[in-house]
């Protein structure tokens, strides 16, 4: 039971970090490759404001989110310049800056020998120490965010994030402000994603800079990418397949001595054909 409840909570994280670049590649368009480094930027606030100032959990979901969202608004007013393979290559530029700054900050971040200790969230004296009830509290936010961001995508505003998608020059034409919008969605994905850092810190007690390569952006993205582009159901059910995946995996009779290759080999070649036969995802709406 412990271990399905574990899987829940992991898949309930990169929910949250499915819809959060959701909203960014899927429905405006914009090829983001730095959702591990807002997840990160998340994560350490709250390490480092439970373990060094011993601050309420919740009072530091809301300051990473702030803190995130300072920082993304600089980055992505930058990064609102360029268009296509440029914006990738801007986003890509920035996750490395921020995982070097994770390395080697060690009086902050104690580099590469992680934060360890972190607490596990306390509210009028209740704790989620138990993993039940932190997957009831995780799942709450996730919930959350999904409907928000469904109200977001459904409102006018998502209407010209779709717009902007589709042809940019076009909805300029009608006087939008595009690089606004396109600044807009980047902050509110980067918000989320720092949501999802704050819970992935505390559940796990431990963190290191290993956690936010350009991997796990690309494994975010591959869990959009997967599940279904425009699609916030298809962010859910690609964190769904990708984490469950590897552990169904492991119940599969492989020689010991070749267990592991084996796994990666099948895992690798069943995203290979449902990419082949199903370009835009499970549920998706829009190819990249």
């Amino acid at each position: 039971m412990e271990y399905l409840i574990h899987l829940a909570i992991l898949i309930s994280i990169y929910a949250m970090l499915g819809i959060s670049l959701n909203l960014v590649v899927g429905y405006t368009g914009l090829l983001s490759i730095t959702q591990a480094a807002f997840y990160g930027i998340g994560a350490y606030t709250t390490a480092i404001l439970l373990t060094r100032y011993d601050i309420n959990f919740f009072v530091s979901i809301v300051l990473g989110v702030l803190i995130t969202a300072v920082v993304s608004l600089l980055i992505g007013y930058v990064l609102s310049k360029f268009k296509g393979d440029y914006y990738a290559l801007g986003s890509f530029g920035f996750n490395v800056i921020v995982y070097s700054i994770f390395l080697n900050y060690q009086d902050l971040t104690r580099g590469p020998l992680g934060i360890p200790g972190i607490d596990r969230p306390n509210l009028f004296g209740f704790s989620f120490s138990d993993n039940l009830p932190f997957l009831v509290l995780v799942a709450i936010f996730a919930t959350l965010i999904f409907f928000i961001s469904k109200f977001i995508a459904d409102s006018s505003f998502g209407r010209v994030l779709k717009a902007i998608r589709e042809d940019e020059q076009a909805i300029q034409i009608f006087g939008y402000k595009t690089h606004q919008y396109k600044l807009a969605i980047f902050v509110i994905g980067a918000m989320i994603a720092s949501i999802a850092g704050a819970f992935f810190a505390s559940y796990i007690t431990f963190i290191d800079p290993s956690t936010f390569t350009l991997n796990e952006s690309i494994f975010v993205l591959s869990i959009i990418i997967l599940g279904g582009l425009a699609n916030l159901r298809g962010s859910v059910l690609g964190a769904l397949f990708l984490i469950l995946l590897p552990e169904i995996l492991r119940f599969v009779g492989f020689p010991s001595d070749i267990a592991a290759q084996m796994r990666v080999l099948v895992y690798g070649a069943l995203l290979v054909i449902l990419m082949l036969y199903r370009p835009q995802g499970l549920l998706g709406e829009y190819k990249l």
